[in-house]
């Protein structure tokens, strides 16, 4: 998709958002030439921050090729933020419901129609203490099998310090100005994948492949070396509830 086919909706949310961005905070951007020109293509990026989507689609959007994201479908209820959420055709999700599929036949036809769609893999903000990446739900691999286009990983870096995930009070700090980082690298070597069935663990060893590749970049972007292991939100949950019933049996 060329820049000239964006769309009056793009550009629109292009003109609210892009000035405020521009004059708060300073920006950082790696690694443009590995967003294809053309063809369908997935993203797949961390998540530290409310304020990331803004950072990343900035930079997507001056890449000429602006991805469409998957988002709460309650957010495509919100006056304002529906309308636009419409009218620049982004993907509503409907969890825990007969329609969550529906999110995910979506993006795989987004795909293979030559649009671009992301990822966020992880499904929410991460938990890890030091604001790495944590391990992944498998729908973006599962995504890339079905359609074996590129996926692009993306690290971004800097959103996280102006609006901190969990914060109590969800404001942003301006001052002094952060620098927003975004870094897209080369798509992810999935080759060794294609033709298997889809088994939870051959998802899994995709996923991982992918993260691994986001790791990377962030690495790069922050100028350190990430834990060995990535956190994992599911077994620390279990832990938390085991030793809850240890300690409700005493």
């Amino acid at each position: 998709m060329s820049r000239r086919r964006i769309g009056f909706w793009y550009r629109l949310a292009a003109v609210i958002a892009k000035p405020p961005l521009l004059v708060l905070f300073k920006r950082d951007w790696r690694g443009m030439e590995h967003i294809p020109a053309d063809g369908g293509f997935i993203t797949a990026i961390n998540h530290n921050s409310y304020l990331d989507m803004f950072s990343y689609g900035h930079f997507q959007y001056n890449t000429g090729r602006v991805p469409r994201f998957l988002a709460k479908a309650a957010l495509f209820k919100a006056p304002v933020v529906g309308v636009l959420l419409r009218g620049t055709r982004q993907i509503p999700v409907y969890r825990e419901s007969s329609n969550a599929v529906g999110a995910f036949r979506a993006a795989v036809d987004a795909v293979n129609r030559g649009e671009c769609v992301a990822f966020y893999p992880e499904g929410t903000l991460t938990r890890d203490p030091g604001m790495w990446p944590m391990t992944a739900k498998t729908g973006v691999a599962r995504a890339a099998l079905l359609t074996k286009a590129p996926v692009i990983p993306v690290a971004q870096w800097g959103a996280n310090l102006a609006m901190p995930p969990y914060a109590k009070e969800k404001k942003v700090r301006f001052f002094p100005r952060k620098t927003l980082k975004v870094q897209a690298g080369p798509p992810v070597d999935l080759d060794r994948f294609y033709g298997q069935d889809p088994t939870p663990e051959v998802l899994k060893e995709a996923t991982e492949a992918i993260m691994a590749a986001i790791t990377g970049q962030l690495e790069e972007l922050r100028g350190e070396k990430a834990p060995e292991k990535p956190f994992d939100l599911r077994e620390v949950l279990v832990q938390q509830r085991r030793k809850a019933a240890e300690e409700g049996t005493k």
